[in-house]
């Protein structure tokens, strides 16, 4: 038997704890170096001088993205959809899934439904359809066009589904035979046993709604209506040559001390702050293993 401390042992776990550093640091230093570039002079990082600390410090690149108050409502308007599309992805995403986890005998129906996502999946219909559909609603302009839409993510509803069909049959079966029904088995067994994976579709629904921005830049007609990641986008149009002969000379040399790298990078901050903020309360539930040990065969 090969004992805990052998050679072979320690340099396994040597290995094992070098990959993991390299893996840790081939995702910090990325961030690092976005975050310099975001406090660094132009100059510097458009010559590629930036590494991961910031040269000639300066925050010219965010007072640029904050001057506008019209940033603030379109944050706000981000706010709202990732609260309104995250509820609707909740509860359709559930129900979807408990229903499809079903076998056939139970649903007959469940292989039609199923094939009908899967193709909804893999083909659509194309931008001009999408974009006229939305628009023969009277959605344009409007918060439910950025969220219904989206209603049902059918690659979390797959997630999900193949979730509830790995917990044990018999806790539903010992449900049904005290009386209880459907609606009662998904809402006080498979949702509680299932945490960690709603927990991770819920993750993917956020960081979707927050980081999209193309739906919004065709279906919304005024800037007001922008939500955050499209107003961002709107931004880079405010460093051109044309811009900067209507700015007051205060704006002017804000501008000249923006450059476009710069200015992505501190967009780049700005945007994955929340996701930042909300990803550790999420975090926890996957690593609890709450179904284990909960039947015994």
């Amino acid at each position: 038997m090969v004992g805990r401390d052998s050679l072979q042992n320690r340099i396994i776990d040597r290995t094992i704890l070098t990959l993991l550093i390299l893996v840790t640091l081939a995702c910090l230093i990325p961030l690092l170096h976005t975050v310099a570039v975001s406090f660094s002079d132009k100059t510097a990082a458009d010559a590629g001088q930036v590494l991961l600390t910031p040269i000639k410090p300066t925050t010219a690149s965010y007072e640029k993205v904050l001057e506008d108050s019209k940033f603030f409502g379109a944050f706000l308007i981000s706010v709202e959809r990732v609260l309104l599309g995250g509820l609707l992805n909740f509860v359709l995403t559930i129900m979807m899934a408990y229903g499809l986890s079903k076998d056939s005998r139970q649903f007959r129906m469940r292989n039609v439904y199923m094939w009908f996502l899967v193709f909804t999946m893999l083909f659509n219909g194309g931008i001009v359809p999408w974009f006229m559909t939305i628009k023969s609603y009277g959605m344009l302009d409007s918060i439910w066009a950025l969220v219904l839409p989206h209603a049902v993510q059918v690659f979390n509803v797959i997630l999900l589904m193949n979730f509830f069909r790995n917990l044990p049959k018999e806790l539903s079966e010992a449900a049904e035979i005290d009386g209880a029904g459907p609606w009662y088995i998904m809402t006080r067994l498979f949702v509680p046993l299932s945490l960690p994976a709603i927990a991770t579709v819920t993750l993917f629904s956020i960081v979707f709604h927050w980081n999209s921005f193309f739906d919004g830049l065709v279906l919304m007609n005024k800037q007001e209506h922008y939500p955050l990641q499209t107003y961002i986008q709107t931004l880079v149009a405010q460093l051109s040559a044309q811009a900067m002969t209507s700015m007051s000379p205060e704006q002017l040399a804000q501008a000249m001390a923006v450059s476009n790298r710069t200015f992505n990078a501190a967009k780049i901050i700005i945007s994955m702050i929340p996701i930042l903020l909300i990803y550790p309360f999420i975090q926890r539930f996957f690593i609890h293993g709450i179904t284990l040990g909960s039947v015994k065969e």
